[in-house]
């Protein structure tokens, strides 16, 4: 690579690095010592929590109060919903929030329509529904996508094998097991500078575009679900589902609603736990539900905050098939 494209490309570093800053700002309250805004994020609850997003009247409302039994006015007019309206949705022996979100708008990342408060809660969440209107142009699917990029979250994505470790002395250290094409030291330890962090380790093990060290991005499973496929094509429909992460349906015909709810458990990768005291048989009547890869703690913070403190041993059994 010659020394013009290397200084392009540090210099467009630098400014994507700057852009991700001001974006993260953004969504920071104008004045800390100011009240605190009027936001409607809800208490997570259950043993995973799901976030509906979509422009307004695609059948967000809709698709709670028929998969969860709560109560969310719909109606044919936009904006219906003006706060986060949650249900539960109770599969397998386990407890799903779903949480119906406002629609949101075009610049929804820079706080218009109330986007500060929907992107905030929508980071809360372990999965994203991107709810969509059949009958309408892809073009609200990329526009989504672009404010919840702008933002920080990033969808069906892996994160990085990337660690920041900040210390209060010594400097900035830099190590990487990879040859890095898409980055430099020189560019990372300027980003670093932009975000006043002089003392920290830097360890790389995957090549990938850095712009922020700050941990503000968030990497959340997403499915597209793309509402009244009743007023389509047959020839569309089968174009739609075969997008991968997609799921249609039809809210005004219960179409697909069972399959959707499956999907939700398969991306949430949920798993039941059943305790059993020394010499008695397994408790199946209610069991612990966790996400796969939990571990013995997480089990004992799920029973009680104090028991992992004292928790001596655990014994595990795990099905033949578990890992296949």
């Amino acid at each position: 690579m010659g020394v013009v494209e290397k200084a392009t490309e540090y210099h467009l570093g630098l400014l994507k690095a700057k852009l991700a800053r001001y974006r993260a700002q953004l969504l920071e309250p104008t004045s800390k010592s100011g009240p605190a805004g009027t936001g409607f994020d809800v208490q997570k609850s259950g043993d995973a929590r799901v976030a509906l997003i979509g422009f307004p009247s695609v059948g967000k409302s809709t698709l709670l109060s028929k998969t969860t039994h709560t109560a969310s006015e719909a109606a044919a007019y936009e904006f219906t919903t003006l706060t986060a309206i949650p249900g539960v949705i109770e599969y397998k022996g386990a407890r799903i929030q779903l949480l119906d979100l406002p629609g949101i708008v075009e610049g929804a990342s820079q706080g218009r329509g109330r986007g500060r408060q929907v992107v905030s809660t929508a980071k809360t969440a372990d999965l994203i529904l991107i709810m969509l209107d059949a009958t309408k142009s892809d073009e609200q699917r990329r526009l989504l996508e672009y404010e919840l990029d702008a933002v920080g979250i990033r969808l069906n994505k892996s994160k990085p094998d990337v660690v920041f470790k900040k210390r209060t002395t010594g400097g900035i250290t830099f190590n990487t097991t990879v040859k890095l094409t898409k980055t430099d030291e020189k560019t990372i330890r300027t980003i670093l500078a932009g975000y006043k962090l002089h003392n920290c380790d830097v360890m790389i093990r995957e090549d990938h575009s850095l712009t922020s060290p700050t941990g503000t991005r968030k990497y959340i499973p997403c499915l597209y679900v793309y509402n009244k496929i009743d007023a389509v094509s047959l020839e569309q429909v089968d174009k739609l589902a075969r997008q991968p992460n997609t799921v249609v349906i039809s809210c005004e015909m219960d179409l697909n609603l069972s399959y959707l709810i499956d999907r939700m458990w398969e991306e949430l990768r949920l798993v039941k736990i059943y305790t059993k005291k020394r010499g008695a048989h397994p408790d199946l009547s209610d069991p612990i539900c966790l996400r796969k890869g939990a571990t013995i703690e997480d089990v004992c913070n799920g029973i009680h905050r104090s028991l992992a403190a004292n928790f001596r041993y655990g014994l595990v059994w795990v099905p033949v098939d578990f890992y296949l």
